[in-house]
């Protein structure tokens, strides 16, 4: 009898575990999926991010805005001032 018993408590123990261990395991491939969905997610925004990073940078735009809002003009050779660097003693002595 008291085998019986100590059979009976093994074997719902053991039937517990096994529903906390299903129960775990559908809750950590759910926890999963919803990982890989929100990776998807983010790859689909960096792509569109760097779509716009490269539309934003092409030479044409950065033109018009060098001119629309910082008043930048091409140089012309009447407002052009070349500097010149002094020669050091050491270049003028070899």
């Amino acid at each position: 009898m008291r085998l019986n018993l100590l059979l009976l408590v093994a074997v719902v123990v053991s039937a517990m575990y096994l529903v906390h261990s299903q129960y775990e395991m559908r809750r950590v491939f759910v926890e999963h999926e919803k990982a890989v969905k929100e990776a998807a997610q983010l790859e689909i925004a960096l792509e569109r991010l760097t779509v716009e990073r490269r539309a934003q940078a092409t030479p044409l735009r950065v033109e018009k805005l060098a001119r629309q809002q910082l008043q930048m003009r091409n140089p012309n050779p009447g407002i052009t001032q070349y500097v010149t660097a002094p020669k050091l003693a050491r270049e003028t002595s070899q």
